[in-house]
């Protein structure tokens, strides 16, 4: 089979971790953090590593991948260019939830500690280097205030949010110490003192029923979702946006873990009242065994799914069988600038050579990834007019009408919704599977906004 992979756009969408936290519960031991909340502790110094040394990557020079690329006025794409920075260390916090059963997301500190890795060489935040502070959170709101108690205590002038799903805000506010998050978890978080920037739940899956409305035409959608409290909370958040568009539904829900016969059960019963669309919120082992039930009932009413869909990992086991298949927040690949650089930052987090990283399996970390090189790009901004600090970011992001997500692509709009004032990003590209193993933009749909049509 001939396979193009396919990269997670700005994959917040691409990434529902409320579904997330439901699909990972089979598989919560692996990669599990040592027990307790202790921080790790990890300072991007200015000096160049070792030749060779796939730990850390040889940063001592710009990225041999990116050699003679002209990142022109392109703020996005200026790092390759950049030296180590020179000024006094920033001290950043991230909190990222690790070690517990279905709550385990190494990927996401990983990647963030990469890009980190790779800023120590290439500007840093705005030109001072970056000296990361880790907390392990475990799930629970007292860990999760542990750590806030933990970085304030350290004089943290900014905290980074990877996924918590407890984070102890008043504590942050009392200190005046700002926090950025990748994506809100919980209700709660969408108004909560903190920016994110991307929007969950919410702006996904209110791009997947206007994408079902406006593109396919329907007026009648049929869900698939295991019966658990994330995929609860991900199907909740679907059908408040379909009742806001006026498109009925009805919900099917299965187990963490189906049979084949359980899952053409599934798909037998949602199909039994032809929808014009199915939405599939399982995810990893999930998505094959829809694929593979959908084809085996020989159904063919379009499917809209999340990225994890798409990853490389499903489509080289399933095949054409993901025909008919589309994945809100994912775009086509292209081999770019921007695409090199993500290659050239994750393959020391991975210990693979650049042209070896998979964008489109990077998983969760492609967000903390994201983040981190964001916030790079704004706080070069912040420096050409002041003093970068932790708030100074912060407060840029808020207030600023023309960024975007890095790599530059998808427009960043803080508090565009009065109603989800924490959210920054609400828009999203969806993606198709073509037969022979292509995974492509679909025209029409290259940004869906969902900001006038969030439940």
């Amino acid at each position: 089979m001939t396979r193009r992979t396919t990269r997670l756009h700005h994959a917040a969408a691409a990434l529902v971790v409320a579904s997330l936290l439901a699909a990972c519960s089979g598989d919560g031991d692996s990669g599990a953090a040592s027990e307790g909340s202790s921080a790790v502790t990890t300072e991007a110094t200015t000096d160049a590593t070792e030749p060779g040394d796939t730990a850390g990557g040889d940063t001592s020079a710009p990225p041999s991948d990116t050699d003679g690329v002209d990142p022109g006025d392109d703020p996005y794409l200026v790092f390759p260019t950049l030296g180590p920075p020179t000024g006094e260390s920033m001290v950043v916090g991230l909190v990222n939830t690790e070690g517990v059963p279905s709550l385990d997301f190494p990927d996401v500190r990983e990647a963030m500690e990469g890009a980190v890795e790779y800023l120590g060489q290439h500007g840093g935040f705005g030109g001072r280097p970056i000296q990361l502070e880790t907390c392990i959170a475990k799930g629970s709101p007292e860990s999760s205030q542990a750590c806030a108690q933990e970085l304030v205590g350290k004089g943290v002038e900014l905290v980074l949010l990877g996924l918590d799903v407890f984070p102890d805000y008043a504590t942050y506010t009392a200190a005046g110490v700002p926090v950025i998050g990748v994506l809100p978890i919980l209700p709660g978080d969408y108004s909560a003192d903190a920016l994110f920037l991307t929007g969950g739940n919410a702006t996904v899956m209110a791009a997947v029923a206007l994408a079902a409305q406006d593109h396919f035409g329907a007026t009648s959608v049929g869900i698939i979702s295991a019966d658990n409290p994330g995929s609860n909370s991900s199907e909740a958040s679907l059908t408040a946006a379909l009742d806001l568009l006026g498109i009925a539904h009805t919900t099917v829900k299965g187990g963490d873990n189906e049979t084949d016969a359980g899952f053409q059960g599934l798909v037998r019963e949602v199909t039994s009242d032809d929808p014009d669309v199915l939405v599939s919120l399982y995810a990893d082992a999930g998505c094959i065994g829809m694929m593979r039930a959908r084809v085996s009932l020989a159904i063919d009413t379009p499917v809209i799914t999340t990225g994890i869909c798409s990853s490389t990992e499903v489509l080289e086991q399933v095949g054409d069988d993901a025909v008919g298949w589309n994945f809100v927040g994912v775009s086509t690949r292209a081999d770019t600038p921007a695409s090199r650089l993500v290659q050239e930052i994750m393959a020391p987090v991975l210990g693979v050579e650049p042209d070896e990283v998979d964008q489109a399996s990077l998983g969760l970390g492609a967000l903390g990834l994201y983040m981190v090189m964001s916030l790079a790009v704004y706080a070069n901004q912040v420096a050409e007019t002041g003093d970068v600090t932790g708030s100074a970011i912060r407060d840029h992001l808020a207030t600023s009408t023309d960024l975007e997500l890095w790599p530059g692509t998808s427009p960043i709009a803080c508090g565009a919704s009065a109603d989800y004032p924490s959210i920054c990003s609400f828009t999203f590209p969806f993606a198709e599977y073509v037969e022979g193993g292509e995974v492509r933009t679909i025209e029409g749909l290259e940004a869906v906004s969902v900001l006038d049509h969030l439940p």
